[in-house]
């Protein structure tokens, strides 16, 4: 913005606080219909509110960044070095929530596969006995 005049500047940064408050507002309109609200009856899908939700606030980021902090009028390479951490970033989050994910799923199979053997023990039926000959080594003739 250092090439515009001063009133030129004052138009353009109305602009981007305009279509930021545009986006924001459509944000919140979205997650109050997606989650049925707003109008009885009309749900989306999570992911779908989700995915909307991401695209509006990666929108609202980009303007913020290349307008307001001026990323827009830097070289190549300073824009470059300050993305590159950020992806990175990025890229940790969604590995580690990937990563807790499965591990929480393997920590519920493996409590309910405990506790399935453990009522199967304590109720002594057929197959409780199937189990317990099946648990004890046999001996190898």
């Amino acid at each position: 913005m250092g090439h515009l005049t001063y009133e030129e500047s004052k138009a353009k940064a109305l602009k981007i606080i305009l279509i930021l408050a545009a986006i924001t507002i459509l944000e919140v309109l979205f997650a109050l219909l997606g989650k049925g609200y707003l109008i009885e009856g009309i749900k989306f899908p999570l992911i779908l509110v989700s995915v909307v939700m991401i695209a509006m606030s990666i929108v609202k980021a980009y303007l913020i960044v290349y307008e307001f902090m001026h990323m827009k009028y830097e070289v190549p390479g300073m824009v470059k070095s300050v993305l590159l951490p950020v992806f990175l970033l990025l890229w940790g989050v969604i590995a580690f929530f990937s990563e807790g994910n499965y591990w929480k799923n393997n920590r519920v199979k493996s409590v309910n596969t405990a506790k399935a053997k453990s009522d199967i023990k304590e109720k002594g039926s057929m197959q409780g006995s199937l189990y317990r000959e099946l648990e004890t080594p046999t001996k190898k003739i």
